[in-house]
C-alpha cells in the first residue's frame, strides 16, 4: 500500500502571506497543533514544500494510523 503521511501545523499561518494560508486550509488544517492524514503524492508533497516552516510532517505505517483513531 501506499505512504501515508501526519501532517501537523506546528507554527500559525497568521500574518503569512493569503497563498500560505489557503495551502493550510486545503490540507485541513485549521487550528495549531492539530494533525491530519494524508497519502503520500506529488500534490501533498508541493503543499508540504511550500509551508515546511508551519509543518511537523511524518511517515506512518498502515498499522499506527489504526491505533491512533
Amino acid at each position: 500500500m501506499g505512504e501515508k503521511l501526519r501532517i501537523t501545523l506546528v507554527r500559525s499561518p497568521i500574518g503569512h502571506s493569503f497563498r500560505h494560508r489557503r495551502i493550510v486550509r486545503s490540507l485541513g488544517l485549521r487550528h495549531t497543533y492539530q494533525s491530519v492524514i494524508h497519502k503520500d503524492g506529488p500534490v501533498i508533497r508541493g503543499m508540504i514544500k511550500k509551508i515546511q516552516y508551519l509543518l511537523k510532517v511524518e511517515k506512518i505505517s498502515q498499522g499506527e494510523i489504526h491505533e491512533t483513531q
